[in-house]
């Protein structure tokens, strides 16, 4: 079974470039870690997450990191530098509305390709941190963002893997910054919550 996930930094993580076996420090690592030691050999983990991507990025590299890697699964989070690249110095994000055309192309393009494949839809997600604190507007519009990706989830008949209600139950245990460092990118505490809720998720869909 091929695995792939998508995404923007929080699943890069660091992932190597030219070696799949390298999958990064984060979450897909920790799925990575658990699956292929419950069941030696079973599945092929790709990870093909890129550091500040938009759902604009995930679409332009359709074709060579989605379809012609021909996943069995395949997770998508994306959605916070929609939000983030809009207060750039040169503002470049996605607002709401396109986030959802362009998502909707993508799904849709990617079932027509792959009709076989089992695709997953995570929340974006924001906590309060140093890369969000002085932003007034980075939590409506990530909660925006997520309202549309669950929307894309819904008309598809997709597993939707909510992650900001959890997030916000942890921060009742630790600061913030112990499960997401700057408010975006998870520590390893927050990349096992998300692992965690992947799997559930994934066992679900494949039974």
């Amino acid at each position: 079974m091929r695995i792939l996930f998508q995404g923007d930094s929080i699943t890069d993580a660091s992932r190597a470039r030219d070696n799949d076996d390298n999958v990064g420090v984060g979450y897909p690592l920790l799925v990575k870690a658990s699956l292929g030691f419950e069941e030696p050999g079973k599945y092929e983990f790709f990870n093909k997450g890129i550091s500040g991507n938009r759902v604009t990025d995930v679409y332009a590299r359709i074709k060579n990191d989605i379809i012609n890697l021909k996943p069995d699964v395949m997770s998508i989070l994306i959605g916070v530098n929609d939000v983030w690249h809009e207060f750039l110095p040169s503002p470049n994000g996605v607002d709401a509305d396109k986030y959802y055309k362009i998502y909707d192309m993508l799904i849709e393009e990617v079932k027509a390709a792959l009709p076989d494949v089992k695709i997953m839809i995570l929340e974006p997600f924001v906590l309060k941190g140093t890369a969000t604190a002085d932003k007034e507007p980075f939590f409506p519009e990530v909660y925006k963002r997520a309202e549309m990706a669950k929307k894309i989830a819904e008309k598809y008949s997709l597993p939707y893997i909510p992650l900001q209600a959890g997030f916000d139950e942890l921060t009742k245990k630790a600061e913030e910054s112990y499960w997401l460092r700057d408010g975006v990118h998870p520590t390893a505490m927050g990349h096992e919550y998300i692992k965690n809720e992947w799997l559930k998720a994934f066992k679900k869909l494949t039974k």
